[in-house]
């Protein structure tokens, strides 16, 4: 399904900027489909934060359009800040103030009366789980706590589209994990999210579309299973006790990959219900019995990996997959 200017929170097209003479982002493309997780990743450096940067609106573009919230990102910039929130790498939160009054210092900064800044600060409080600790100095808060109230400070103003750019970096997996339940509920009450992360399960468990830039280009695009997809390096492993059926097994089947010493056969797949049932099938044909089957399939970390490392293999060029509901991971 073509997606419509109207759905678009986010359109930005030949997107550049340099620092001196090194480019940072080399005229990059992004659509964000409302009411959806976008992932941007990228080894460090790449320009993720540049381009969040440029997109909220913080630093200006030397080249390139987008529009933000259906707001031309220049000549409307007034009106792009009043739709979105930004939370960044680094804490907004001012630890000599309590919780309480860092919501209510960003209340103010919203022109909120001051019934309605107290009614807000409150209710944020309690959706995020900090009404115990609204009293107490935010310097006194964990970790996951001030990443709580950063992003709840960003709602404050109830903004359309928010730019979340490594927003779990030094969290616990716990406190990362209630981080996913706070962004997917935002999802889920209609929010855009854009979202840098150098975690890639991160990308993985939240987004219903990930790109990859390096070297100032986006290498690739899609849903993660897409992206997995691109990769080689699937397969169907079968482990043997017995080295006479481990033995027929690796005479009869083609391209297998043989280890002799563990007794396992590696079978190229792309981890489909119809490969691995031709593997089943063969196996009860021949009357071999493996003692263990597994199926094996690229994770974002070898997309990761070949999209960005110092041998980038066979994928060359920037790479997209059709727009598409976010797949079940098999």
């Amino acid at each position: 399904m073509t997606t419509t200017k109207q759905s678009l929170a986010i359109a930005a097209t030949g997107l550049r900027k340099s620092f001196g003479d090194k480019t940072v982002l080399d005229g990059i493309d992004l659509q964000v489909p409302a009411g959806t997780v976008f992932a941007l990743l990228g080894p460090n450096g790449a320009g993720k934060t540049t381009a969040v940067n440029i997109l909220s609106t913080l630093i200006s573009a030397d080249a390139g359009q987008a529009r933000i919230g259906g707001h031309d990102l220049v000549a409307e910039a007034q009106s792009v800040r009043a739709a979105i929130g930004v939370t960044g790498q680094f804490s907004a939160v001012d630890g000599l103030i309590t919780g309480e009054e860092n919501m209510l210092l960003m209340a103010d900064l919203h022109h909120l009366s001051r019934q309605e800044g107290r009614r807000v600060a409150a209710e944020l409080l309690e959706r995020f789980d900090l009404t115990e600790a609204a009293k107490k100095p935010a310097s006194t808060y964990s970790g996951g706590m001030k990443r709580r109230l950063d992003i709840a400070m960003t709602l404050v103003g109830g903004p359309r589209i928010i730019f979340l750019d490594e927003p779990t970096t030094g969290l616990d997996p716990r406190s990362r994990h209630t981080m996913w339940g706070i962004i997917r509920e935002l999802v889920s009450g209609g929010t855009t999210v854009f979202l840098t992360t150098q975690y890639l399960e991160e990308a993985d468990e939240l987004a219903d579309r990930i790109a990859v830039l390096n070297g100032g280009k986006l290498v690739a695009e899609g849903s993660a299973e897409e992206l997995k997809r691109l990769i080689p390096g699937g397969h169907v492993r079968l482990r043997f006790t017995d080295p006479d059926a481990y033995r027929s097994a690796a005479a009869a089947l083609r391209e297998v990959t043989r280890d002799d010493e563990a007794l396992t056969l590696q079978i190229p797949s792309d981890g489909s219900q119809r490969e691995l049932r031709a593997v089943l099938d063969w196996l009860d044909s021949a009357g071999v019995e493996a003692d263990e089957l597994t199926v094996h399939t690229p994770d974002l970390d070898d997309v990761f990996f070949a999209l960005t490392g110092p041998a980038t293999g066979s994928v060359t060029g920037p790479t997209t997959v059709p727009a598409q509901s976010k797949e079940t991971a098999r």
